[in-house]
């Protein structure tokens, strides 16, 4: 058993020996974000938190909807996860925005939009904040 132990001293002492290389994170401030929107919908604004549209690489959209705006039906290319920052969003599924199938997803709650179906959003109550990730490229497909 000794002699395991003093195999294995010379090895834990140069894994000691050699310093971690530190990087300080890098935050992303919400000052620092580039906010626009489409003129068709003036209550929706939205930045690139991380990441871009047309990057193959993993992202971060911050998006803005203010009270009574509403996202109509439409698809994207990749799955999309989103965490409601505040207020209520309301999500439905389906081919035509319909209030009746609405599902309320809180503050503090996530929905997954799958890649290709099509939804629709609405802060029916408040003024909304969420953040949707994914990995691009990606896009938004508004249906006619």
């Amino acid at each position: 058993m000794k002699r395991a132990i003093r195999c294995l001293a010379p090895a834990l002492a140069l894994a000691v020996a050699i310093p971690a290389v530190a990087m300080a994170p890098t935050p992303v401030l919400p000052e620092s974000l580039k906010w626009g929107g489409p003129p068709q919908i003036p209550e929706l604004k939205a930045a690139w938190v991380l990441g871009s549209e047309a990057a193959a690489d993993p992202y971060l959209l911050r998006v803005r909807l203010l009270k009574g705006g509403k996202i109509p039906v439409h698809t994207h290319p990749d799955s999309r996860n989103s965490t409601v920052l505040s207020g209520t969003l309301y999500v439905g599924f389906g081919d035509t925005f319909d209030e009746s199938t609405l599902v309320a997803v809180p503050t503090g709650g996530v929905y997954v939009a799958p890649a290709g179906v099509k939804h629709y959003l609405y802060a029916k109550d408040d003024d909304v904040e969420y953040q949707e990730g994914g990995v691009g490229p990606t896009a938004t497909a508004m249906q006619r």
